[in-house]
């Protein structure tokens, strides 16, 4: 899970994100997006890659284009600890809660 918060932390991995998660898109695309190298847009690709965050497959017509494909499988373990830590907080905040109303009687 490591990795995913790593890849996660980066603004513009997170935009690649999205801009995969609403149609599978090229590397060039994403090259013409940002204001980068493609080889700066391929490392940001290659970590989301090696996160398990992206799928790439080459093009169907063009076997030498590569398309992102998102995978949204592995934020599932990441949604997972989220709730846990909401759980966590939530309960921590009643008992606080309890706490600060028994200190008024």
């Amino acid at each position: 899970m490591a990795d995913i918060f790593k890849a996660l932390a980066d603004p513009t991995r997170r935009e690649i994100l999205l801009m995969v998660a609403e149609k599978p898109t090229n590397i060039n695309t994403l090259v013409d997006h940002f204001e980068m190298s493609r080889p700066a847009i391929s490392k940001h690709v290659k970590l989301l890659e090696a996160s398990a965050l992206l799928n790439i497959q080459t093009g169907a017509t063009d076997t030498r284009q590569r398309i992102c494909h998102i995978q949204l499988e592995a934020l599932k373990e990441v949604e997972d600890y989220m709730e846990q830590l909401e759980r966590f907080w939530k309960k921590r905040m009643d008992r606080l809660g309890e706490f600060l109303d028994n200190q008024s009687d």
